[in-house]
């Protein structure tokens, strides 16, 4: 049997019959077999919206030979009589204990907060009653905060397909959608995610890992360039290898690892704030109509480069989503995005953020310490201001034009709005861009203009990150592994799992 890639175009609503016929029509064969491999819609001509599909087809009836195989992930397993303690269970940490113990080495994986049950009982518990709790909230828990997000599996970095093969063979054999193995643009929503976790998890402890939940990590034993003991607010726990993946939103973590002579330094990142307007807006602007049969809801990706400004650019875009309050602490206030798989919610939300330079920022050369201390203390100005998570908002209008809020209006965000001079709440630097940037978007999306801009957007990116070896290793330890987006070299749910599955093969291959 003989094989052939072929690109089609079909109809948004097109059925398996019409992609069948297309390939019998292309290749002029009649018995066949297919597989997608990638798919990705073309809306660059409104009368003529499309799907570009790529397909793989087997025949008899075609001369030619079967395409090489992918590389795999190797995992080859041994009796390796080596412990290893993983701090979160995000992606970075799940998949770097998931790979470790498959392996052959014995595995606890700790998380601070609770299995994703528990969280997502106590995430409504907390947008019903305003009540903030420390183990159960949008930032820590079974599956990291990636677990209530728009669920996007997409990743620019170009060196890591072997390690994303794996993490997406291992969703779909958890209960995510096949489509993700071949959608350009894939995502499986948080509702799939609550399911593939707890999934993942008995998985995990099926080879013989152990799961700790609400168990934290408060300091680390060290002796001379290794880590000998995890200090937990529940015992400690002794190992070979010690791997961090505890997320960019664990300030207390950072400020004992920096306090232990771990080296951090700052780095570039954003901040700013989650734009959100009607879906059927965002549908007309980009579709010409309301709805597409066959498509979920219309997406966008804006960048703007102002002239003496900040670069612009909008950031993890949930369409038919709803902003969340992604708070850490009980006495900060910030905001993200979630959809579910359906993404038919009647909102769209976006970040909107300006990319900074902590010293060009601070106008002084700064600590990773005081840059963790300042975006603390940014975050709890907003809790200040609505005096508890409501989120500080006005229109994007009002935003551009300085002009305070005077009416108010239709959220997804669950626990209200407060109109405020948004403006003034950011840096100045920032504020100034995000105006210039707001501009070129409205010339860009039509209807764009009448959004709200609200909250604070303080995650896209960690501003600070670890000094690593070519290993991962962090620089001057043997045995100490950080990972995942706290580290500084990751950001979303796949290139924070490939940076683990990275840093678990070199303990491997150590060994």
């Amino acid at each position: 049997m003989a094989y052939k890639d072929i690109s089609i175009e079909l109809p948004t609503d097109y059925s398996e019959a019409d992609l069948r016929e297309k390939v019998k029509k292309q290749l002029g064969i009649n018995n066949f077999s297919y597989q997608i491999e990638n798919k990705s819609l073309d809306a660059r001509n409104k009368s003529r919206i499309h799907w570009l599909i790529r397909v793989g087809v087997y025949s008899d009836e075609l001369k030619g030979t079967n395409p090489e195989p992918l590389p795999t992930l190797q995992i080859d397993y041994k009796k390796r009589n080596k412990k290893i303690v993983v701090v979160g269970s995000g992606p970075a940490g799940f998949f770097s204990a998931y790979i470790l113990q498959k392996a052959g080495f014995n595995v606890t994986l700790v998380e601070r907060g609770c299995d994703v049950n528990t969280r997502d009982e106590g995430i409504k518990k907390f947008e019903k009653t305003g009540v903030f709790d420390t183990k159960n909230n949008y930032a820590f828990g079974e599956g990291g905060a990636g677990t209530f997000s728009d669920g996007k599996l997409t990743s620019r970095s170009k060196h890591i397909s072997i390690e994303k093969q794996f993490i997406l063979q291992s969703y779909i054999e958890a209960g995510a959608p096949e489509e993700i193995a071949y959608l350009a643009r894939p995502h499986v929503g948080s509702d799939n995610l609550k399911k593939i976790v707890k999934n993942l998890r008995q998985e995990f402890k099926n080879t013989g890992g152990k799961f700790l939940f609400e168990t934290q990590l408060v300091n680390l034993i060290i002796n001379k360039n290794k880590v000998k003991e995890a200090i937990l607010d529940q015992g400690s726990l002794d190992a070979d290898y010690f791997i961090i993946a505890s997320g960019h939103s664990a300030f207390e973590t950072y400020r004992m690892l920096i306090k232990q002579g771990i080296p951090f330094r700052t780095k570039n990142f954003a901040i700013g704030s989650r734009i959100e307007h009607h879906q059927e807006i965002i549908n007309v602007a980009q579709w010409g109509k309301k709805q597409l049969p066959g498509v979920k809801a219309a997406e966008y990706r804006l960048t703007s480069n102002p002239e003496n400004s900040l670069p612009v650019y909008t950031f993890c875009m949930c369409p038919g989503g709803i902003v969340v309050p992604a708070t850490a602490y009980s006495n900060t206030n910030i905001v993200n995005g979630m959809s579910l798989y359906g993404r038919n919610a009647q909102f769209a939300n976006a970040a909107c953020v300006a990319g900074v330079n902590p010293e060009k920022l601070m106008g002084r050369e700064i600590t990773a310490l005081e840059m963790l201390n300042w975006l603390e203390g940014l975050e709890q100005k907003f809790y200040g201001f609505s005096k508890g998570y409501s989120a500080p908002y006005c229109s994007i209008q009002d935003f551009i034009s300085k002009k305070e809020p005077q009416k108010k209006t239709r959220t997804s965000y669950p626990l209200g709005l407060n109109a405020a001079p948004l403006w003034e709440m950011l840096p100045e630097p920032v504020s100034n861009s995000m105006r210039k940037g707001l501009l070129d978007f409205c010339r860009k999306i039509k209807g764009f203009e009448t959004g709200n801009i609200m909250g604070l957007e303080s995650k896209t990116s960690s501003p600070i990150q670890v000094l690593r070896e070519e290993n991962l290793a962090v620089t001057g330890f043997e045995n100490l592994f950080i990972v995942g987006e706290g580290s500084g070299y990751a950001g979303g749910i796949i290139s924070s799992g490939a940076d683990g599955i990275k840093a678990a093969m070199s303990i491997i291959n150590y060994h």
